[in-house]
């Protein structure tokens, strides 16, 4: 691939001759060569007996199962044979897609889709109550960065409030696990996204320190970074600007970001919950970081054109740097300081971070409960900033309805 690189020519690839001699695809059926070929890295492997532990013959709840990271999860589930498997999302477009989905499958018996919100403590009650529980993923959340900036209440609301409450309703039941879907934002953050994440992880913490039995109800939070043809990547993006002949917009020549692929990222999620206990939280190995503008450059060239630049004014595609969004890093962290461990799976990490007692951060919610319904985000800025090592915005809230 990087020898033809150097060509204006468009790359596939030949299907496998298996596949062509037992009459399943032809050879006019090229493939198209996929970005996510060439993160510099082996493809993950995946355990099967902890893939399965808390998955095969029980009953599974994903909330958020609409989404990207939601849906992935949700095709895993399926796979290792659970007893059932309710999908549960606000949006009823993306549940409508996932439940035709596995209708097409055959396998829609397994699936009961059930439309609502992450924040309806008394809806989960429900579901866990009658279809008796045994894992939940959360996967619900508001998580565009840009967009949570300009909308801080409805994120508080989602990505605190949602976590609560999904926390209250699945302890003291049938729930035996309860796996949460953080962010490598959260870490020392320097945006509302990340702040609110990194808040979710301090309330599962400080709710796992009060369990006694944790072979009965275990609380497990797993990070990670960028996800390749997740709804939010910027790869959607630039094949989309690519295809309508550009510019490809990167927002600074020199931003880094950790990468995965959705079914690694999905894999790696659910071994990471089955190896959980006591409020721990898990970071993906994500390998190198790689740089936003040459995944830019790459996809030029994989599309069979090439870069438009001040040494090659004749080229296709231009990249225009529009400048950091607000809240935006150059880089991202998946940990703070040396406090990272191995685990018995060679990509995944454990770290050690610090949480307050579930009734310091109780006061805390009481106070941002108040600030959420009054769209006081200046005050929920305060309490962020106060609670969260490392997040202290420095810049002008740009919040669409701010309480002024």
């Amino acid at each position: 691939l990087k020898s033809l690189n150097k060509y204006p020519i468009e790359i596939r690839a030949v299907p496998g001759i298996d596949d062509i001699v037992e009459g399943k695809i032809s050879v006019n059926d090229l493939k198209e060569i996929k970005i996510t070929g060439l993160l510099g890295r082996p493809p993950r492997k995946s355990d099967p007996d902890l893939i399965s532990k808390d998955i095969l013959g029980k009953s599974i709840l994903v909330i958020g199962a609409g989404g990207s990271i939601g849906s992935q999860l949700s095709r895993e589930i399926i796979k290792n044979k659970p007893r059932s498997l309710i999908l549960m999302d606000i949006s009823e477009f993306s549940l409508y897609k996932l439940e035709k989905e596995f209708s097409n499958l055959g396998i829609n018996k397994l699936v009961t889709p059930v439309l609502g919100s992450v924040t309806n403590e008394s809806l989960l009650r429900r579901i866990i109550k009658k279809y008796r529980i045994n894992t939940v993923y959360n996967a619900a959340a508001y998580k565009h960065v840009p967009m949570v900036e300009k909308n801080i209440s409805p994120a508080i609301e989602v990505n605190i409030f949602g976590t609560l409450a999904a926390v209250r309703a699945s302890k003291d039941t049938t729930v035996e696990s309860f796996v949460f879907i953080s962010t490598d934002k959260a870490v020392r953050p320097t945006n509302i996204m990340g702040s609110t994440k990194r808040f979710a992880e301090m309330i599962l913490q400080s709710f796992a320190n009060e369990i006694k039995d944790q072979n009965q109800f275990k609380i497990s939070v797993v990070r990670f970074g960028n996800v390749l043809g997740s709804s939010g990547s910027v790869v959607p993006l630039f094949e989309e600007q690519i295809k309508s002949g550009g510019p490809v917009t990167v927002t600074d020549p020199e931003i880094i970001r950790y990468f995965m692929t959705i079914e690694e990222a999905s894999q790696l999620v659910i071994q990471a919950g089955a190896m959980g206990a006591n409020g721990e939280i898990f970071v993906l190995d994500m390998g190198k970081q790689i740089k936003i503008k040459q995944l830019a450059e790459k996809m030029i060239l994989l599309s069979g054109m090439t870069v438009k630049s001040k040494s090659n004014p004749e080229g296709d595609i231009e990249i225009v740097y529009t400048g950091l969004r607000p809240g935006e890093k150059l880089y991202e962290e998946l940990f703070t300081g040396d406090n990272i461990s191995k685990t018995d799976h060679p990509q995944i990490m454990r770290t050690k971070e610090k949480f307050v007692s579930l009734s310091d951060l109780l006061e805390d919610l009481d106070a941002m409960n108040l600030a959420m319904k009054e769209f006081d985000s200046q005050q929920i800025i305060k309490i962020l900033s106060e609670r969260i090592d490392g997040f202290n915005p420095d810049r002008k809230i740009i919040d669409n309805i701010l309480n002024c």
